[in-house]
């Protein structure tokens, strides 16, 4: 088995005025039975920071403009091993909160990979997230969230 490719991200915990979290929903291209639900968020650009790629992802993924300046520190780090579209990941990835009153989601910004893979988004609750059978990256998702909702 070769080497998994290194690969460095930043994710958003979107967070709206009611305590929900953004999710997307999508497939793996190369096993499409393969879905799942993940935050908004993707790989760096060449001399990017994570605050700067957390924000530009944001953007391209909601339409939701943020100064990267405001973010404010990562919430989580996570190291993870994982497939898509044939070929295997080794992603070390900081979670960022960011936080808005409501958001109309636009996914006009998606790239080639985001738009042939994407096919949904919604907002979750805790109590949805924790219930669902359904698969949600990062699996320990709904206690991530738990410190982080203003109850």
């Amino acid at each position: 088995m070769t080497e998994p490719i290194p690969r460095r991200a930043a994710r958003v915990l979107l967070l709206d005025a009611q305590q929900r979290l953004l999710l997307f929903h999508a497939f793996d291209p190369g096993r499409p039975d393969h879905t799942y639900w993940f935050t908004p968020g993707g790989g760096l650009d060449e001399g990017e920071t994570m605050l700067e790629a957390a924000a530009r992802e944001l953007y391209e993924e909601t339409g939701l403009r943020v100064d990267a300046a405001r973010i404010g520190a990562p919430v989580w780090r996570q190291v993870t091993e994982f497939p898509f579209g044939g070929l295997r990941y080794r992603q070390d990835q900081e979670f960022f909160v960011v936080r808005v009153d409501s958001w109309q989601v636009d996914t006009s910004g998606f790239d080639e990979v985001e738009r042939n893979s994407v096919d949904g988004h919604r907002w979750w609750t805790l109590g949805e997230l924790a219930a669902t059978d359904q698969r949600y990256y990062p699996e320990n998702l709904p206690e991530l969230l738990r410190g982080y909702l203003e109850v």
